[in-house]
């Protein structure tokens, strides 16, 4: 999948509440460290994982499913295998009505859940990492020695 930059700026900047499905309360597992730095950059992000449920994460409650979020999500970031992100996605739409965005991790992609979400007027970002790609617009990369592309008077 090809998405603009401007498209992934758009969506990193409009977002402020995301919803992390498949977080780890383990610090070496991705999907913990990328919540953290999405938490660490002010975004408020509630994980999801029935396993973990209860316990807090970055100042908030982890709950098992979406259903039982009581604030308005502006993201859904998918942390599952590609056989989950159909039932996911369906949540999503069924209890987030504030929802803008469904954004599936790298390696996570499912064609017929992104159309319906999609005809819904969601955008879908799919095998994607947000930190990755915040990172990389907004000029992080560089302290790491990569080249991000982007021209910045930072130093």
């Amino acid at each position: 999948m090809q998405y603009s930059d401007q498209l992934l700026k758009e969506v990193l900047k409009r977002t402020k509440v995301i919803a992390v499905v498949g977080v780890s309360t383990n610090p070496v597992r991705p999907s913990y460290y990328v919540a953290r730095y999405l938490s660490l950059r002010g975004y408020r992000v509630i994980g999801v994982n029935p396993g973990a449920a209860g316990q807090m994460l970055f100042g908030q409650k982890i709950v098992a499913g979406l259903a039982e979020i009581n604030a308005p999500v502006d993201m859904v970031d998918i942390f599952r295998k590609p056989d989950a992100v159909p039932a996911i996605v369906d949540e999503a739409l069924e209890v987030l009505p504030d929802l803008r965005t469904i954004w599936m991790q790298i390696g996570v992609e499912h064609a017929e859940a992104a159309a319906k979400a999609e005809a819904r007027g969601i955008t879908v970002i799919q095998n994607r990492c947000p930190k990755i790609e915040y990172q990389r617009l907004f000029g992080e990369l560089r302290m790491g020695g990569f080249s991000t592309g982007i021209i910045s008077s930072k130093l």
